[in-house]
């Protein structure tokens, strides 16, 4: 506890008001920016609507705006026109609806201040993080523009001389798009871009948490020349979203449905569309092992961890969340890494040099003071942080935690927030049994110098994603997702626009066998 009057209150104290200070002079800038929505848009039209619910600054906890809260009829308005523009969009060429994407590349980029902007003040991610993440998600967009050009069918020998095999990929039709709060921009793009490549179109139900990334995403549409109904957004509140969610996987209308999120959600959304028999895409939770060998080079290490971990304050499904660090190492690794995790910044959001500001909000820091208090209780000893920070409520102190064990929840589940979680190993054969030993099966991280070792591996860890002396693994290049309860489905990369395309087999018969 900090005494009254001392340094390091005061100085506290200075940074508590330096942040509603920022708040307060970024909110004109967002409120000037016609970026800035707070109704659903339906068809290329900005719906008003009854209800609001209100978005809130998890950094300070300041009201930031209220934003309309979608009723039954709203969602079967954005369906219905979703429907009504698929026939056009479908027709386009690849490469029409690629020029387009293009230009909704274009001016994602123009917009990138204030988009990021947006983010840091609904999400509460430090500026130089939510700006990256412009980049990262409009990669999205500028990727399956270019691979809209790419939708190869294929041709299948005949039997006979009369007659001809192919096959033609057509788009799935209207998807449902489902995505979280973390990555308010890129977990929309990323499915979005695929979907419009494709020639699908979307109604998009962004977290209540983040609503105004995606309706400052759907304004950039509109000025980007996206034909109506291609792209709708639904807004509502955390009461609401059982509705939304019931009603588009009931729809027959809606022929897809991807989401990212929890695994819990996940499963109760494969569930309800199993009447409709919906495709899917899934990519869920996961529980990364952040394997260290004892021939690891651990400046590397440290470097990646703070990546692998730290990245959006640990509330990411790739972040790395068990430890595994081999004997001959572990002193060194944790020597190293108190260093690295103690010099990390905590702070305002909209500081340039804050590194980690909050937690999402109290139910987020709940379940990570719950994993951490477990851990102790059970003989895990706390060497740096494990205690909310002083800032505000939401936020807690970057941790290490040595001395766990599988028994502990922090080695069972997401602790989604800013936790290393320490565990001993003695042999290869004992990392790859606890590295597996997981419902989970999303990412994983391994850091070696011994190439076989490498091999082993990469064979023989459970994940659909591998980084190997690697902690930032993702790109738009990459095939993202898991295996086991980590979902179902790839997005981005060249296997991403798949998850939006149907296959259909043509046989053309009655040809003449010679001319």
């Amino acid at each position: 506890m900090f005494l009254p009057g001392t340094l390091k209150e005061r100085q506290v104290k200075s940074i508590q008001e330096k942040m509603s200070k920022s708040l307060k002079a970024v909110s004109p800038i967002l409120s000037c920016s016609k970026l800035l929505r707070s109704d659903p848009f339906i068809n290329g039209t900005w719906v008003k609507c009854k209800k609001t619910f209100p978005v809130y600054s998890p950094s300070t906890g300041e009201h930031l705006i209220d934003v309309g809260d979608v009723e039954e009829e709203h969602v079967q308005l954005a369906i219905d026109a979703a429907a009504n523009s698929l026939k056009d969009w479908s027709m386009l060429s690849g490469k029409e609806r690629g020029a387009l994407l293009i230009t909704f590349y274009e001016n994602v980029m123009i917009h990138k201040e204030p988009l990021a902007q947006i983010m840091s003040a609904e999400c509460g991610r430090p500026i130089k993080k939510t700006r990256l993440e412009v980049d990262y998600g409009a990669s999205f967009l500028q990727w399956f523009a270019e691979e809209s050009k790419r939708i190869y069918g294929d041709m299948i020998p005949a039997p006979s001389n009369s007659s001809r095999r192919f096959v033609l990929k057509r788009p799935v039709g209207v998807v449902g798009l489902i995505t979280p709060w973390n990555f308010p921009l890129a977990m929309i793009t990323r499915k979005l871009g695929a979907a419009m490549a494709a020639g699908c179109t979307s109604v998009i139900k962004p977290s209540e948490e983040t609503p105004l990334t995606a309706l400052a995403l759907a304004a950039i549409a509109e000025e980007s020349g996206i034909p109506a109904g291609v792209i709708n957004v639904l807004t509502c509140s955390s009461e609401s979203t059982p509705m939304v969610g019931d009603l588009l996987c009931d729809s027959q209308i809606v022929r897809k449905i991807s989401f990212t999120g929890s695994t819990a959600t996940g499963k109760l959304l494969l569930k309800k569309s199993a009447s409709s028999v919906k495709r899917m895409s899934l990519e869920l939770g996961g529980n990364a092992p952040f394997i260290v060998f004892n021939s690891a080079d651990i400046d590397l290490v440290v470097r990646a961890a703070l990546s692998a971990k730290f990245r959006a304050n640990g509330q990411t499904c790739i972040a790395a969340t068990r430890f595994l660090i081999q004997d001959g190492v572990h002193q060194n690794f944790i020597q190293e890494m108190t260093k690295a995790v103690k010099s990390l910044v905590v702070g305002d959001p909209f500081d340039q040099g804050t590194d980690v500001s909050s937690l999402i909000n109290e139910k987020g820091m709940k379940k990570v003071e719950t994993h951490v208090q477990d851990a102790i209780s059970k003989g895990a000893l706390p060497l740096v942080g494990c205690e909310r920070h002083r800032l505000g409520p939401n936020f807690y102190k970057p941790s290490i935690i040595d001395g766990c064990d599988e028994t502990m929840l922090v080695m069972k589940e997401e602790t989604f927030g800013p936790v290393i979680s320490v565990m001993k190993f003695h042999s290869e054969e004992d990392a790859i049994r606890i590295a597996n030993n997981s419902k989970y099966g999303l990412a994983g991280y391994v850091f070696s110098q011994d190439i076989a070792q490498i091999v082993r591996l990469s064979e023989n860890i459970e994940v659909g994603m591998l980084g190997v002396n690697d902690g930032a693994i993702s790109s738009e290049m990459i095939p993202f997702g898991g295996i086991k309860e980590s979902g179902i489905g790839r997005e981005g990369s060249k296997y991403g626009i798949d998850e939006y395309l149907d296959l259909k087999f043509v046989s053309l018969g009655g040809l003449k066998s010679s001319l």
